[in-house]
């Protein structure tokens, strides 16, 4: 396979292994562990391990249909933010760690900066676009195009955050690890051994990834929005936060149905994602390819049947 081939030709399975890049590391979650390793200041590799539940023998939330998807978005976030501070912190040197424990100025910034995070998406991703098409004369009229007009400025702007955001060095290298984690899951699909030579010649294009399901919250939002009787912008703002988790529950399927079948519908439900991907990863370096690796092996569980997707 290429490193810019988007097909996963090779794939043998389909693993519930999933992740996300951090600072200068990588987030794995598997059926039974999840792990964190990241680069430390000094060139060695940290990693961190826990205890999962997300096998056969998961609550009864992590498997009912709509419902499962709405938890693991709650539980990806939470543990996400933990991580990234946790990464964060592993970039400290002694004498800045020995300064952050007796100020605690760092995790007051990073609860800060999650707030600010918060509140930036819901402005620009929920209120902006219903406030710019609700400037439109005559829409309040036609419910269905206010709703696919919203959408696409919904899309508009993330695909411009995404990109604007790709020019900053740090973003870069964040989406250069993105990258080794899809590299390093798709060989692990593949039945090959995680070896940084491997792991080089996958692709780094994957239909299960976060990205892609973004984009599916998006798409399924147009859909959901129809049917929302409102006109007023306000109103409409409301109902999109209380219809939230069922979005994200149907979504979530949605990529489900993706990730377990290839035909004409499951390649149109992943195509904007994937063309997302080719901004939100990047080819990595042997050294991130390390990292990946590193987070994956600790994840994979000694029951294969338990790793299937």
């Amino acid at each position: 396979m290429g490193k810019n081939n988007d097909s996963q030709c090779c794939e043998k399975f389909k693993s519930k292994i999933g992740g996300q890049a951090l600072i200068e590391g990588i987030m794995m979650l598997g059926p039974n562990k999840g792990a964190m390793a990241c680069r430390l200041p000094d060139g060695s590799i940290d990693l961190e391990t826990w205890d999962e539940n997300n096998g056969k023998n998961a609550p009864w939330y992590k498997k009912t249909p709509i419902v499962r998807g709405c938890v693991s978005f709650v539980i990806s976030m939470t543990k996400g933010y933990k991580y990234m501070m946790k990464s964060a912190e592993k970039q400290l040197t002694e004498e800045e760690k020995a300064e952050e424990e007796n100020s605690g100025i760092f995790d007051i910034v990073m609860y800060i900066g999650m707030l600010l995070g918060i509140v930036i998406a819901l402005g620009l991703f929920m209120f902006l676009p219903k406030i710019i098409i609700g400037l439109i004369s005559g829409i309040e009229e036609h419910r269905i195009v206010r709703s696919i007009l919203e959408g696409i400025v919904k899309i508009v702007i993330f695909v411009a955050y995404m990109a604007l955001v790709s020019f900053m060095k740090d973003i870069r290298r964040q989406y250069e690890y993105h990258g080794a984690e899809h590299k390093t899951i798709a060989c692990h699909e593949a039945e090959l051994p995680l070896t940084v030579e491997n792991v080089r010649k996958q692709s780094r294009f994957h239909k299960r990834c976060g990205t892609s399901f973004i984009f599916i919250v998006l798409i399924v939002g147009i859909f959901v929005m129809c049917f929302v009787p409102f006109t007023v912008t306000w109103q409409r703002i409301v109902a999109s936060l209380i219809l939230l988790p069922l979005i994200v529950g149907i979504s979530y399927e949605c990529i489900r149905l993706a990730g377990n079948h290839d035909n004409l519908f499951t390649r149109v439900l992943s195509a904007p994602g994937l063309a997302m991907q080719r901004i939100t990863t990047r080819e990595p370096d042997d050294s991130m390819i390390e990292i990946a690796i590193a987070a994956m092996k600790p994840c994979i569980p000694a029951d294969k049947e338990e790793d299937k997707w």
